[in-house]
């Protein structure tokens, strides 16, 4: 972001509290966290249930924001301060979605191509895969972490400059409507959904309604210049691409898939019309790690004559640092972007074998008890946690395999059946225990037992205390332990637990 305290006032629809002392200054910055605050940027006071910003605003300004957002007006002290360091004060109606109004603005100044990615598994890792394989295209710029909401989608365009050239913007949903609101301002020209599953099926009843709100991704993207990016291993790839209008809008569609090319064939040849590109992986395998080793795959099928799909397909050997094979699928997802790029896919290959795990994603943590800890704790969906048990039981372990399995959230109704189901998958791998910590997690616990593993590993766990009790006594060098669950449990605090 660069915009000066007037463009920033009109843009918000804004009037000046305190003056700036010079009204050109640029702001090359935004955070609604004044910890976060550099010399320069713009500091926006949000309220909260518990905290509310614009007690802040005295201290962003000290650590040099050049600006600040404000819905109520700053007290005498805070105003005299910002007088006496040349800061703007600028009150809108409101300022969150004055965030909004920035990121809508600026996105006007973005040369770049904007790539909006959604999905209901897989979004932040894509992402960050995507991102890695663009940075050797040229400068890129991210949404971080998992901020793709209301406030992080913003925030990626802000984070932009003009001559930034791909901007990879993550989009989260809970229901219909949403994806289209963030489309709205984002406007992005490519567009990738990584699968439909059944994340937020609390909130829209079926994987069809699901498969709708990802869809508007696809709708939004511009006829004529825009690209849609499928996963061909999906059953509602054809039904979202026909949501999205791709054909009669002239929108390209590349196509990827993670398996092998069985399926990616049949699926060519029902989008033949259409799917202009295709990458995906053929010899799939795991290291001793869990660490899929494949060959990659793409073809450009534009100029293909009937009966020869495949005629003219290029190869490249491909390890990623990632474990678990689901992460096949995201590589080649985000291999497709690459390869729509123009990149070749030897220099795709090694940027995606570059990449590594964020923080709470399949990071592996070597314990000083000899021990591993699998931390995949950051989130959990019934798809996310069969992936994850199936990457868990592939890997070579010395010892013993543990895996403590807590809640997931946004499954409403559907709730008891889904974690009953992973219950069933964590039956069908080896594991010596497996510990359930949560209210709903007591039905995993009884659908591993229903599914026949003996109840006599199957422990269950009020809280997180009991959980760490459990495996002190337990754990000896060699072992490993997978601990996942949503966000909300807090199963980090095992992690912590297990390695400090």
């Amino acid at each position: 972001m660069r915009l000066n305290a007037k463009q920033i006032a009109a843009y918000t629809g804004g009037q000046f509290l305190v003056d700036p002392i010079d009204a050109s200054a640029l702001m090359t910055g935004i955070t609604w966290d004044s910890r976060e605050v550099r010399p320069g940027w713009l500091y926006v006071a949000l309220p909260g249930e518990r905290v509310d910003g614009h007690q802040f605003v005295e201290a962003a300004l000290r650590a040099g924001a050049a600006g600040a957002l404000v819905t109520d007006a700053p007290s005498q002290s805070c105003a005299l301060l910002a007088r006496e360091l040349g800061a703007a004060i600028i009150e809108v109606p409101n300022t969150a979605s004055a965030i909004t109004d920035l990121a809508r603005a600026w996105r006007s100044h973005l040369r770049g191509r904007v790539i909006g990615l959604t999905g209901s598994v897989g979004k932040t890792t894509t992402k960050n895969l995507t991102r890695d394989v663009c940075a050797a295209y040229g400068s890129v710029v991210a949404t971080k972490a998992n901020q793709n909401n209301e406030l992080g989608v913003p925030r990626t365009l802000l984070n932009a400059d003009p001559e930034t050239a791909v901007v990879v913007v993550e989009m989260g949903m809970r229901g219909l409507g949403q994806i289209a609101e963030l489309c709205d301002f984002v406007r992005p020209v490519w567009g990738l959904i990584t699968n439909v599953g059944e994340s937020h099926i609390e909130l829209l009843g079926s994987r069809e309604n699901i498969a709708r709100a990802k869809s508007e991704l696809f709708e939004a993207l511009p006829a004529g210049v825009g690209r849609a990016f499928a996963n061909l291993d999906d059953d509602f790839a054809t039904f979202m691409a026909e949501r999205g209008r791709l054909s009669e809008r002239s929108v390209a569609l590349s196509g990827f898939a993670g398996h092998p090319d069985a399926a990616l064939r049949g699926a060519l040849e029902r989008e033949s019309a259409a799917c202009d590109q295709a990458v995906w992986a053929e010899d799939v395998s795991l290291d001793a790690e869990g660490r899929p080793r494949f060959t990659l795959c793409a073809r450009d099928a534009a100029d293909h004559d009937d009966g020869a799909l495949f005629a003219t397909v290029e190869r490249v050997p491909c390890a990623l640092s990632l474990t678990g094979a689901h992460n096949v699928d995201n590589a080649c997802a985000a291999a497709s972007v690459g390869f729509a790029l123009g990149l070749d896919l030897a220099t795709i290959a090694a940027a995606l074998g570059a990449s590594v795990p964020e923080p709470g994603r399949q990071e592996i943590i070597a314990a000083r008890g000899g021990f591993t800890v699998i931390n995949d704790a950051y989130n959990a969906s019934p798809d996310s946690m069969r992936a994850s048990l199936a990457t868990f039981a592939a890997t070579d372990v010395a010892g013993r395999c543990i895996a403590v399995l807590g809640d997931m959230g946004e499954l409403g109704s559907f709730a008891p059946a889904c974690h009953e189901g992973v219950g069933a998958a964590a039956a069908s791998h080896h594991l010596d225990k497996l510990i359930c910590i949560g209210e709903l997690a007591r039905h995993i616990a009884a659908g591993a037992e229903a599914a026949g593993m003996d109840a006599a590993r199957i422990s269950r766990a009020d809280t997180v205390a009991d959980v760490l009790e459990e495996l002190d006594a337990l754990l000896e060098p060699g072992d490993a332990v997978l601990v996942k669950a949503s966000h909300f449990m807090g199963l980090t605090r095992i992690v912590e637990g297990l390695v400090n």
